[in-house]
């Protein structure tokens, strides 16, 4: 089973991290893993909010000045206010993007108009404080509150790589439930499927969903697919942890109980250990896990997602 939809996946991104040059001093800030390693499974949409808003490459610098909490977007040497000009833009260009179908956006961290979170904003002083957030990441991440957003530089770490893809290729299959024949049997397919995934996440999360899927047939169909939608992307949003995958790996290792030997088993439960202690990574226990579904072909463990949530080829499950 591979967690990759049939249907094109599309993320917005900072114009500038694929390579092209337009930044304030005419260069730009290439990521590889984001052109060549992800960009092999997704299709890109590239914003650059100072230039499709008419600002020239290069240009005067900017900042972000006054109360963090609704900033304005000042150039540096000549102090001349552009934020009704980015904003202006940013209303218009968000629109369009709701045509897009993103399944997610990654920012360029600490620029003024798209850093995410702890861009710095300055006082009347000349004091800067890490307390902001871009002009367009703030009204993108408004506009639309379930969608997977990162900056690139937090996805130099492995764990918050891995949450953001995953929740991008899940965002995706739900994308794709619902082109399809939607249906209650159909969710309720889908969720059993996603099951463990959900639940290395949130055990909270989990057991509400399991109760509202319960009670589907009291619950009008869109309503029931719209809430879904948002406990899906809440859930997924929290952090998975060496322990919460231990445990969902400890489920799936009850399904084997009686079938392979007490010597596989107290292997198995030594690797899960080793795991849980951070001593080898997820990808050394979903391996053996892997091996015992095929061996002795368990269908359920087979279908869920939390085995192949994305692309093995992206290696997001070897780090420690």
């Amino acid at each position: 089973m591979t967690g990759i939809p049939e249907l094109k996946i599309r993320i917005g991104i900072s114009t500038c991290l694929l390579g092209r040059a337009v930044r304030f001093d005419g260069g730009h800030k290439l990521d590889r893993f984001l052109t060549e390693t992800l960009g092999r499974y997704v299709e890109y949409v590239p914003v650059c909010p100072e230039v499709e808003c008419g600002m020239p490459v290069p240009r005067e610098s900017m900042h972000l000045e006054g109360d963090p909490s609704s900033p304005r977007l000042i150039t540096i040497r000549t102090r001349i206010d552009k934020t009704d000009q980015m904003v202006n833009w940013a209303q218009k260009r968000l629109m369009e993007l709701e045509k897009e179908r993103l399944t997610g956006f990654i920012f360029k961290s600490d620029s003024p108009s798209s850093g995410m979170e702890r861009v710095k904003v300055y006082n009347e002083k000349g004091m800067s404080a890490r307390r902001g957030v871009g002009i367009f990441a703030r009204l993108f991440m408004e506009h639309f509150p379930l969608l997977p957003v990162e900056e690139e530089g937090r996805l130099h770490d492995p764990a918050i790589r891995e949450n953001f893809i995953e929740r991008v290729f899940a965002l995706a299959r739900w994308r794709e439930f619902l082109a399809g024949k939607r249906d209650r049997g159909g969710l309720v397919e889908f969720h059993t499927k996603h099951k463990y995934l959900i639940l290395s996440h949130s055990n909270k999360h989990y057991q509400e969903m399991g109760r509202f899927i319960a009670g589907a047939k009291q619950v009008r169909l869109q309503e029931l697919c719209e809430k879904y939608q948002t406990s899906l992307m809440e859930a997924l949003k929290l952090k998975a942890t060496p322990k919460k995958n231990a445990n969902v790996l400890m489920h799936m290792a009850g399904y084997f109980k009686d079938k392979i030997t007490s010597g596989e088993k107290v292997e198995l439960l030594e690797i899960i250990d080793l795991y849980r202690r951070e001593l080898v990574p997820l990808i050394v226990p979903i391996t053996l896990i892997n091996h015992y579904i095929r061996k002795y072909n368990q269908p359920y463990l087979r279908d869920q997602y939390y085995l192949n949530p994305h692309p093995i080829e992206l290696q997001l499950r070897n780090h420690v």
